[in-house]
């Protein structure tokens, strides 16, 4: 639908800046706003897309895994650490009561860090970092 277009560019610029913005920020997952950008581009514009593909960041940062399923080691904890620390802070925040309700919600969320952490190092290679060289 056209009409949905305009939603899918302007969500996707949305993501592009949260994820420009984790770049320098740690606690700002860089990987999957892009990866949200690269697919809200691909659904609002043809050419939105192309050009997307085209930028330093996405080469940098998703390319490898769009093309290879595979991250560096750093884009791995990039998106793991920040990920653990948030839910850390509501396992964290779940320890005032102890109900079973809030068990419950603890194991959960230690489940939830365990798979998240099985399923990057088992699904997705880890590739080693390649450095551009400088023109001579």
């Amino acid at each position: 639908m056209k009409i949905l277009k305009p939603f899918w560019i302007l969500l996707g610029f949305i993501a592009l800046g949260l994820g420009v913005a984790g770049i320098p920020l740690p606690l700002l997952p860089t990987t999957p706003f892009l990866l949200l950008a690269a697919i809200c581009f691909a659904k609002g514009s043809s050419r939105l897309d192309a050009w997307f593909k085209e930028t330093k960041i996405y080469k940098n940062h998703l390319e490898n895994f769009v093309e290879n399923r595979a991250m560096t080691l750093k884009t791995k904890l990039s998106i793991l650490i920040p990920a653990s620390i948030m839910l850390l802070c509501a396992f964290l925040g779940m320890c005032k009561k102890d109900t079973m309700g809030t068990r419950i919600g603890r194991i959960t969320v230690l489940i939830l860090i365990a798979i998240k952490y099985v399923y990057f190092f088992t699904c997705i290679k880890t590739i080693k970092e390649v450095k551009e060289e400088a023109d001579k």
